[in-house]
């Protein structure tokens, strides 16, 4: 059976929502980050067999399968043919399973997994037409709730105070700032884009971290979903909304070395899963015990975790029911500093998690991925 593996994994810097890729079109923010792909790992374009790529609100800008304008204004040959996916939060990672499995089974020797997001031109819902098109009665049979609504009540079914919760996301910020001090994010493609006076700018770095951060005002916030003295949930301890995108390219081990190209991670195991779509993003916890069983390994065997910091509360209620140190969790910062880009976070974790492997050293990687409506992705890597 063909071997995929990793030769190349790269994301742009993630802008803030109305912030420095305001006037970038997300098919545009895509192509120049297939371009980078491209360059960077010096693959012949006509080798690409397909391009998938995650993205969730597949409308306007967005909508008309956004991969295939994408490959098509990158300038590749017209021969790749390209589709867009949606598997929500998960859809990036969703992306990377798809483009590996599609190697595994033999069916190419040579794919991009990609993803894209940019809220601040294509609002979340934009594909419905707005959250409440959602059908009722699916939401009444299984009592769904706002994602905010659903990591308040992971807050209270594990006890996880509004000091715990800010505490983790001020340690995201200061993780991601010491990434960025020390240059640490080799993943990353600088990007053109527009300062806060409409200049032309080259970003290098996630528009929402922060060098600083003030603990007496973080603890002034209000809650963002439930009353004050209730709510746990704040702007500083939940994901910043982003815009971005992230490209890996995937192919199978014996093709990439004859081609001179070198491999540089391999997959040990992927898994994906359902669980209850009230408490919608605790599925983290089933994907992980899934996948290592998968992949025959021990918590204690991973170096380097990535887990989506949609909310802290699912990422510390996730490393309590697990027993993960969170000191391998989200090192160079999470969501909660770098933004989420939706259908472009899966992908722009896992170049993260490969460019911090090889940067400490380590051995294997874990990504686990909650997503809206109780499902989750997750992935095991062994760095080549």
């Amino acid at each position: 059976m063909p071997e995929p593996v990793i030769i190349e994994a790269v994301r742009t810097p993630f802008g803030r929502v109305g912030g420095v890729y305001r006037e970038t079109r997300p098919d545009e923010l895509l192509s120049q980050t297939l371009i980078g792909l491209i360059t960077r790992c010096q693959v012949p374009a006509e080798c690409v067999e397909d391009v998938v790529v995650g993205c969730v609100s597949q409308a306007g800008e967005q909508g008309a399968n956004v991969a295939r304008l994408a490959v098509l204004q990158a300038g590749l040959p017209i021969s790749v043919p390209a589709m867009t996916l949606n598997r929500w939060c998960g859809s990036g990672q969703q992306a990377i399973h798809s483009a590996a499995q599609c190697i595994a089974a033999g069916d190419a020797q040579c794919c991009i997994a990609a993803g894209v997001e940019s809220i601040t031109r294509v609002p979340l819902f934009s594909d419905i037409g707005g959250l409440e098109k959602l059908n009722p009665a699916v939401c009444e049979k299984y009592g769904l709730v706002h994602q905010g609504e659903s990591g308040e009540r992971i807050a209270s079914q594990w006890k996880i105070t509004r000091d715990q919760a800010d505490a983790f996301g001020m340690e995201s910020q200061s993780r991601a700032w010491r990434a960025v001090s020390e240059n640490l994010n080799r993943e990353l493609l600088p990007m053109k884009g527009l300062d806060r006076d409409g200049k032309l700018v080259q970003l290098t770095r996630d528009e929402g971290i922060r060098d600083t951060i003030d603990p007496i005002k973080v603890a002034s916030l209000t809650p963002a979903y439930r009353p004050v003295g209730e709510g746990v949930l704040t702007a500083a301890n939940s994901s910043q909304f982003a815009d971005g995108a992230a490209a890996t390219l995937v192919a199978d081990r014996q093709w990439a070395v004859a081609q001179g190209l070198r491999p540089r991670a391999r997959f040990l195991a992927r898994a994906v899963v359902a669980d209850d779509p009230a408490l919608a993003l605790m599925a983290v916890v089933p994907a992980t015990q899934l996948v290592l069983k998968r992949s025959g390994l021990r918590i204690q065997d991973i170096d380097w975790f990535e887990c989506n910091e949609a909310f802290s509360t699912v990422v510390l209620a996730w490393a309590r029911e697990t027993g993960i140190d969170l000191a391998k969790v989200n090192p160079w910062g999470g969501a909660i500093a770098h933004g989420h880009p939706l259908g472009a976070t899966g992908v722009g974790l896992f170049a993260k998690m490969l460019a911090g492997l090889e940067s400490t050293g380590g051995s294997l990687g874990l990504q686990v991925m909650c997503i809206g409506h109780g499902q989750s992705t997750a992935t095991i890597i062994e760095r080549i």
